[in-house]
């Protein structure tokens, strides 16, 4: 072949490997760190009793717009059914899935209703802190129960699951995204004027808040000083002067922080009652979950959230989390490729298996080799098999 020709090869093998921004192969020993993370996560929260499902990637625009899924329209991928001629999306988001099959295929089963989920989900555009657009997600929601201990339970089962799968160092931070839209409904306020209020809470601008609220100033600029650990936080909630919708939102906070603080009391639980940007469709205590390393190895970053919501046409209320692999990877350690057995090729059968079941993995020499010992540290084997037992290879420096 030419040097033009290999040329041309090459360049045609390149644009075959490319892929779409935000879309990537895994490889060995990735792939099968993300199965072994994910079967952890997910045994840890179907012991306590989160029965699992498969939704289809899938399905009628419709379904997945509805009710929480609003929030993900400007994320779906959408294709028309050859079948239906029905316009079809590819889910950015599988709680909107739970939310359908708890009211449709499951409306007649006893609440609460505990249902657990793990797939993969496409967007058509990636956030600021991920570039990824095909994410995997782990979740769980808990329906039908109104109670402070369901809104406890659900953080519980995701600290609970991420620390089983190793990840250290974890804290949640505590949101009511309702809090802010109560209290601004009794100020009196113009839309105008209410709309750039809780524009500048947003931006926790406390000088434009200051300045746009008048005599309502004081209170909502506690409201924004009222972010950081539980405790100091919770004092400066309970001084505060509010509606009664806004106080009773306030109190089942506090419920909460104290179910989580003493089952797990260790944990770190900060709150910012005001945050509401990304937890637009939450109807109650909202949550996000951080880890050291998820984002760089001095840096806290989210490796999952949650919170109540209300499905059912907004007759049943629901809480859920949902855990995002590709954070909750960069919070564990690299993975170590899984050291590999050569078998010789005419090796009996019966003494593979044996290696097998005595937990190692082996890889089956196709023909045979005149030497066995180059020949597996050719494919990437530590050790092989040689007068019936396990032969380790000698480091290169030794040969």
């Amino acid at each position: 072949m030419s040097e033009s020709e290999f040329s041309a090869v090459s360049a045609a093998a390149g644009r075959l490997a490319l892929l779409p921004a935000g879309l990537r192969d895994i490889l060995s020993p990735n792939a099968a760190n993300e199965a072994r993370v994910i079967d952890l996560l997910m045994a840890h929260t179907t012991a306590h009793g989160y029965e699992r499902v498969k939704p289809p990637l899938v399905e009628f625009e419709t379904s997945l717009l509805s009710g929480p899924g609003a929030a993900t329209g400007g994320r779906i991928f959408r294709l028309m059914d050859p079948v239906s001629q029905r316009m079809m999306g590819v889910r950015a988001d599988m709680t909107v899935q739970m939310a359908r099959i708890a009211t449709s295929r499951l409306k007649n089963a006893p609440r609460p209703l505990r249902l657990c989920y793990v797939g993969q989900v496409l967007r058509t555009t990636a956030n600021q802190l991920n570039p990824e657009r095909e994410l995997v997600q782990v979740g769980a929601e808990l329906i039908g129960s109104e109670t402070a201990e369901a809104d406890a339970e659900i953080v519980l089962v995701a600290v609970e699951a991420l620390k089983a799968a190793g990840v250290s160092e974890l804290s949640v931070d505590l949101m009511v995204p309702p809090l802010v839209p109560t209290v601004l409904a009794t100020l009196g306020l113009s839309a105008d004027r209410e709309a750039q209020l809780r524009a500048a809470i947003d931006r926790k601008d406390i000088a434009a808040v200051e300045t746009l609220a008048g005599d309502h100033a004081p209170v909502l600029s506690k409201l924004l000083g009222a972010t950081g650990q539980k405790d100091e936080a919770l004092a400066v909630l309970h001084g505060l002067d509010l509606p009664a919708a806004a106080r009773a939102a306030l109190d089942r906070l506090t419920t909460v922080v104290e179910l989580i603080a003493a089952a797990e009391p260790g944990l770190r639980v900060t709150l910012d009652p005001v945050e509401n940007r990304g937890f637009e469709y939450h109807t109650g205590i909202a949550f996000s979950l951080f880890a050291r390393g998820a984002r760089g190895e001095m840096v806290r970053g989210e490796v999952g959230r949650g919170g109540r919501y209300r499905v059912n046409g907004g007759t049943e209320t629901a809480t859920g989390f949902t855990l995002y692999i590709e954070m909750v990877l960069q919070a564990l350690p690299d993975p170590i490729r899984r050291e590999t057995v050569f078998i010789p090729h005419g090796t009996p059968r019966d003494e593979a298996h044996a290696i097998r079941v005595a937990g190692h993995a082996t890889v089956q020499g196709l023909a045979p080799v005149a030497d066995a010992a180059a020949e597996a540290r050719r494919l990437g084997c530590a050790f092989y098999w040689l007068d019936g037992k396990i032969a380790a290879l000698a480091s290169p420096s030794q040969t």
